[in-house]
């Protein structure tokens, strides 16, 4: 880039600040509008497109493998079992004393 370019566009953003200051409503308002828009945008892309599109069908239905099923419920009935053994078992109470 051009120098004079360069030090035009530095003193163009170092009196931003102050243009923004003195200029505080139209900025506000520049920026609602810009909110808004984004806003929109997002809602007509999250909301109104999503139900536009019709969803894909799963062509093959859900398989279950009969030997990781197998392992599991044998470590859920294992786990049932040392549960229902642990109600059975008397403990110490730690506060009695003797």
């Amino acid at each position: 880039m051009d120098p004079k370019k360069i030090k035009k566009l530095k003193n163009f953003l170092e009196k931003l600040p102050l243009i923004t200051a003195q200029h505080a409503f139209l900025a506000c308002l520049f920026l609602f509008f810009l909110a808004l828009v984004f806003g929109g945008l997002l809602f007509y892309k999250y909301s109104i497109l999503a139900q536009k599109t019709i969803p894909e069908s799963l062509e093959q239905g859900l398989s279950l493998d009969e030997k990781t099923y197998q392992k599991v419920l044998k470590v859920w009935q294992e786990q049932d079992r040392k549960f229902q053994e642990a109600d059975l078992k008397e403990y110490p109470n730690p506060f009695k004393v003797d």
